[in-house]
């Protein structure tokens, strides 16, 4: 529940130091189920400041009340009443960022446009952030103050951009660009997790296999070949050695395990270790040509949206550096702003560090020398955004050839070495 003040037809309240209790009331959230009258089912979310008035409100629409909660009751249990349950996605933030742009492009005010997209908005957390925002839009706030206090839903960029848009008083552009540009990043991003969900699949279900097989087919075997006396094979006596260990010590290799990668997870969060790894993805050679082309997309993107939004360079590039999620990247960056605030051009301060293509660097060149930076930017992002793409069709196209091989070696070694010994043992009788 909240507070807000109404506006009433009759008198009109000024705001002031004190308010007057007629004016202050508290609007509760309803979840509704209802039918209308072409017979559909229909379900949603209202605001009202009583029950009555919700289903007053619903059966002016034409429609038949099935059932209505607050909302507090309606997400009820453990998964409603636990915030790790909840969370805001890209999806959620461009659908949002569109419908911001189409209710300012209609001329409506930044509060009701707030007012009606908490009403309408589906998922919970993201519905109870746009309610504090609007509560801050009423106490005289600015929208980018406003959504500033929800930097776990909204990032550094977006609110500089909305700060920009209230500037030019372009809004409803700025929301556009937005959109465009976090739905461009979300399309990009999920091909690459898309990518490496079928390998990674493949290669648990291989492991779990194989784990199955040396702590449970192959002790069996192993007992029949000790008792029939006969020499082994090496890679027998390497996979009877293998199972071996891991029916004695898999408990404790499991728990090192855990243990380690805890550790390592830890080490991943630090600046050291994070940046370790984000060097790692720019200079292994299998991903290093990906990550790079997902990085300068990603910079290029980023600095063309800001300057199509009038925010200059510098702050352009400074938002940037704080949004590209690369460690190296991001110091390049901060170089860069380091070196354009003493007077150098945005290409001279790239020039300088080798992680930055040539092209890059020439066409950002020709882009200051012509005055059509924003343009360049978004050719090269538009470049490297296919070259991200491509790169992904070709690393999928290597992995299945490569996992397909390396499971058949896999399995061959392992079925060589129980058939081998008991092909030989047969002989032998």
């Amino acid at each position: 529940m909240r507070q807000v003040f109404l506006d009433f037809s009759a008198s009109v309240c000024v705001k002031s130091a004190s308010v007057c209790d007629c004016c202050v009331t508290t609007i509760m959230t309803f979840k509704y189920q209802a039918i209308d009258q072409k017979g559909s089912h229909n379900e949603g979310i209202i605001d009202a400041v009583n029950i009555d008035i919700a289903i007053d409100g619903l059966q002016k629409r034409g429609l038949s009340i099935v059932s209505i909660k607050p909302i507090e009751e309606a997400n009820g249990g453990l998964m409603g009443n636990i915030s790790f349950f909840e969370g805001v996605s890209n999806k959620d933030i461009v659908i949002l960022s569109r419908q911001m742009a189409t209710l300012f492009e209609a001329q409506v005010s930044a509060l009701r446009v707030f007012q009606l997209l908490a009403m309408q908005v589906e998922n919970t957390l993201l519905r109870r952030k746009l309610k504090e925002v609007v509560d801050d839009l009423q106490s005289g706030n600015s929208i980018s103050a406003s959504l500033g206090k929800h930097s776990d839903v909204f990032s550094p960029f977006y609110i500089n951009m909305v700060k920009a848009g209230e500037e030019s008083g372009k809004l409803d552009e700025t929301f556009l660009y937005l959109a465009d540009y976090l739905e461009r990043t979300y399309e990009v991003t999920s091909k690459v997790k898309t990518a490496l969900i079928y390998p990674a699949f493949v290669i648990f279900t291989f492991v779990a296999v194989m784990v199955l097989m040396l702590t449970v087919v192959i002790p069996k075997i192993s007992t029949m070949l000790k008792d029939s006396g006969q020499a082994v094979p090496i890679y027998t006596k390497i996979v009877l050695g293998l199972s071996d260990f891991l029916i004695s010590y898999g408990v404790i290799f499991l728990i090192a395990l855990i243990i380690g990668g805890f550790f390592l997870w830890r080490y991943m969060h630090t600046t050291i270790g994070r940046k370790s790894f984000d060097e790692m993805k720019i200079t292994f050679p299998i991903v290093k040509s990906l990550y790079t082309k997902l990085y300068l997309s990603r910079i290029a993107d980023n600095m063309n949206t800001m300057l199509a939004s009038g925010i200059p360079m510098v702050r352009g590039l400074d938002l940037t550096a704080s949004v590209v999620d690369n460690l190296v990247y991001k110091e390049i960056l901060e170089n860069a702003v380091e070196d354009v605030k003493g007077g150098s051009s945005v290409s001279s301060a790239l020039e300088k560090h080798e992680k930055i293509p040539g092209i890059f660097v020439q066409m950002v060149k020709i882009g200051e020398e012509t005055g059509q930076l924003g343009n360049i930017l978004k050719t090269l992002a538009n470049f490297y955004s296919k070259e991200v793409a491509n790169s992904i069709d070709s690393i999928v196209s290597l992995i299945e050839p490569a996992m397909i091989v390396a499971l058949g070696l896999g399995v061959s070694f392992l079925l060589a070495a129980v058939l081998v010994p008991i092909y030989s043992i047969s002989g032998g009788m």
